[in-house]
């Protein structure tokens, strides 16, 4: 089958008239002030109001276009309107959307079977959100740790990694080494052990009789896209089935073509004791997530231990359904290989000119800008005036992570824009 996505409009029609100098039209204005009135200030958006988007690129309310280099911190992968997994929710919608797991639905078996089969699994166990797949994964490592390996109950420890992001529960800030995710959300969940990311001896040195797991990002995208160093993944999975302890593989963001592999883990030839899945799994339309693993390690459930009423229901299944057959054909894998790429070769160019690091693999980057030259928020908001959607974080960073539906004629563009908005 064909991975026919519906086609972005090419960079030259879009380089006159992107974006919006002149700042936020008088509609834009106003529902941005009706979401500061009425909606938790829980985000920091910048100032665009999006009202349609196709293909790698947005519209505004007042008719403005911009190349969305965010992609949804990697939901919209295959990106927006992607016609054939619209197909599929529409055809889906016309048949049955939910019927909770009290009963079964004709959607949720094909997609287990397959999702299993993609990443050379043997179970799954669908939940809606990223964080809630997370969730799972804690909670299956403590139920293995106490059932199977036979640690103590109630003394189960699992590794994770300085700046890692999770996702925001209460348990996962309990983690967390971002004070500004933790702050005045204690007491916090006990039981976790944090180790330098990227650094193998502190791990080994870590683990105890009591652990149970080591959970990672192969690449830590919120943290600014940190690549960990060759070698590492390889020694964490030796170190790992050294002490019967499972890695758990948080590939939500960099997984399902992001990196130019199907997960991130390939990239060393390292297959994890479980996957954590979501993001692109739902195309971009509707949220879905998984957690993909062995018998052993998912066989620990029994009816009622632990579930979710819209995990696993039918339109979300029908959607995820051709995302796996979209991800079976390579096609996407192979974009981002070839266009990060081209991508990491001009932006190392930009180093020493107001851009002091750039990291990344396939089409996922981060870039840390020269303080001297400003702020990653300032950049943003430049690239925003000139029709380029990027996201900050962490003061420096500016994360570009495009639809891999992109153009190299687009990429480029929007490497010309920030090539000017540094000069």
């Amino acid at each position: 089958m064909s991975t026919q996505h519906t086609p972005a409009p090419s960079a030259p029609e879009h380089k006159s008239g992107v974006g919006r100098p002149g700042g936020p039209g008088t509609e834009s204005t106003r529902l941005i002030a009706l979401a500061e009135d009425y909606s938790a200030h829980n985000y920091h958006p910048l100032p665009i109001v999006v009202a349609e988007a196709h293909g790698a690129w947005m519209t505004d309310v007042e008719g403005r276009r911009y190349l969305d280099m965010l992609a949804g911190y990697s939901a919209l992968n295959f990106g927006h309107g992607n016609a054939r997994l619209i197909d599929a929710a529409k055809r889906q919608l016309d048949r049955v959307t939910l019927t909770s797991r009290a009963f079964h639905n004709d959607r949720f078996a094909p997609f287990c079977e397959q999702l299993a089969e993609l990443a050379g699994m043997e179970m799954v166990l669908v939940m809606n959100t990223g964080a809630e797949a997370v969730e799972t994964a804690v909670k299956t490592a403590r139920k293995w740790g106490y059932e199977v390996k036979g640690v103590p109950d109630g003394r189960a420890r699992i590794i994770v990694a300085a700046g890692n992001f999770h996702g925001r529960t209460t348990t996962i800030v309990s983690f967390s080494t971002d004070e500004e995710a933790r702050r005045h959300f204690g007491p916090y969940t006990p039981g976790f052990d944090v180790v330098p990311y990227g650094d193998a001896a502190a791990l080994r040195a870590a683990i105890t009789d009591d652990t149970v797991a080591v959970l990672l990002e192969p690449i830590q995208g919120e943290a600014g896209v940190l690549v960990p160093p060759p070698g590492y993944l390889a020694e964490v999975r030796r170190v790992t089935a050294e002490r019967d302890v499972l890695f758990i593989a948080d590939e939500i963001q960099s997984g399902l073509g992001r990196t130019g592999r199907t997960f991130a883990c390939e990239h060393e030839g390292v297959v994890p004791d479980m996957y954590i899945l979501g993001k692109a799994l739902g195309g971009g339309i509707l949220p879905i997530s998984a957690v993909v693993s062995s018998r052993a390690v998912l066989g620990v459930f029994a009816p009622g231990e632990h579930g979710s009423t819209f995990g696993g229901n039918p339109l979300a299944c029908a959607v995820g359904l051709e995302v796996l057959e979209i991800l079976r054909s390579g096609e996407f894998q192979q974009r981002s290989a070839d266009l990060g790429d081209h991508l990491h070769r001009e932006l190392a160019t930009l180093v020493g000119h107001s851009v002091t690091a750039v990291r990344g693999r396939g089409l996922w980057a981060g870039v840390d800008v020269d303080p001297a030259h400003g702020t990653a928020r300032a950049v943003s908001q430049a690239l925003l005036d000139r029709g380029v959607l990027v996201k900050d974080t962490h003061g420096q960073t500016i994360r570009i992570a495009p639809p891999l539906v992109i153009s190299k004629d687009d990429l480029e563009w929007s490497l010309d824009q920030l090539r000017a908005v540094l000069a």
